[in-house]
């Protein structure tokens, strides 16, 4: 059995990691200390904009903790029933945020209407003070996260949370001018709707995302149907069936396949030249591929997939290559 590339991204991957962790602390921290003025404010003056994103900035703190939290179930090695560990905890953690924005849009979106039609008195110099304030924190942490590895649906889920309150910072003072110098108070409103579309936008991406994973179809950027003919043009390659490639969590894609092979080719040299081929063009760097000489005739799909072997069929003892998923 050959495992003709290995992991040598293994240490690269727990450098990117443990920066990513930072960055994470780092936006949690600056959250976290501005949110609780916010809250202040935004009663004292009377703004449903200030107290929707103060809604917002406390999903913001426990959409990054849940996704600190997802990070380090996802390290752990499998164990027991859990052959690939817990890598989906971070999916999972991708998936509550993205219910959470939803679930949020909707409770402003409510209100915001209400107040749209009976406007509240707004202390707008306040509120300008505070979004102003607020557009500078949720700048740092929007840079901080943005450098942190946004391939990865957990990280990107805390990122897409603060980048929302960073454009409704910015609605906020757009907002409080205008009551200051129209004093058209519903102008609180429209930021308070303004902001909740900025949530359905980012809420409906992050479930549509993790659910994709969920239910393991193909990763983004990979045609199941190329990929089949691709590996089918390989020379010496008879025959691509029960093909599946899925993503176990962000940015590990996997794939098992049956492959058949002309007689007069080595199967297992024809295997690692399929194994390359896929981690070249595809990044699939975790698969398993039975294969066999024999042709594409030998393969009964309508009965129990059996293939019938000759006596040229592959060692069974080097028929199925795994590279185990170490992370």
């Amino acid at each position: 059995m050959g495992h003709s590339h290995g992991h040598s991204h293994g240490h690269g991957h727990t450098v990117q990691q443990d920066s990513d962790r930072r960055y994470l602390w780092l936006a949690l921290s600056l959250i976290l200390g501005f949110m609780a003025v916010e809250v202040v404010i935004g009663l004292i003056a009377d703004s449903l904009a200030l107290l929707a994103d103060a809604g917002h900035m406390v999903s913001d703190a426990g959409a990054i903790a849940l996704s600190l939290l997802a990070m380090r179930l996802a390290n752990r090695p499998a164990f027991g029933a859990y052959t690939f560990g817990l890598k989906r905890a971070e999916i999972l953690s991708a998936m509550v945020n993205g219910l959470t924005l939803l679930i949020m849009t909707a409770i402003f979106l409510i209100e915001g209407i209400e107040r749209l039609v009976h406007p509240p008195e707004v202390n707008g110099g306040l509120v300008l003070v505070v979004a102003l304030a607020g557009i500078v924190v949720n700048l740092a942490a929007t840079f901080a996260l943005s450098k942190a590895n946004r391939q990865n649906l957990n990280i990107e889920g805390s990122f897409q949370h603060i980048l929302t309150d960073l454009y409704a910072f910015i609605g906020t003072a757009v907002a409080a001018v205008v009551v200051l110098t129209l004093g058209w108070h519903r102008a609180d409103a429209v930021a308070s709707l303004f902001v909740a579309a900025l949530m359905a936008v980012s809420g409906v991406k992050l479930v549509r995302e993790s659910t994709r994973v969920f239910l393991e179809a193909a990763p983004r950027g990979i045609d199941p149907t190329m990929l089949k003919e691709d590996l089918a043009a390989v020379e010496g390659i008879t025959d691509i069936h029960d093909l599946h490639v899925w993503e176990v969590t962000s940015g590990f894609a996997a794939l098992a396949a049956h492959v058949t092979v002309d007689h007069e080719f080595d199967c297992h040299e024809r295997r690692t030249h399929l194994e390359h081929l896929l981690s070249e063009n595809y990044g699939v760097n975790h698969c398993t591929l039975q294969v066999d000489h024999g042709t594409s005739s030998c393969h009964n799909t309508e009965e129990s997939q059996l293939v019938h072997r000759d006596d040229h069929t592959c060692p069974s003892n080097a028929v199925d290559t795994r590279l185990a998923a170490q992370r």
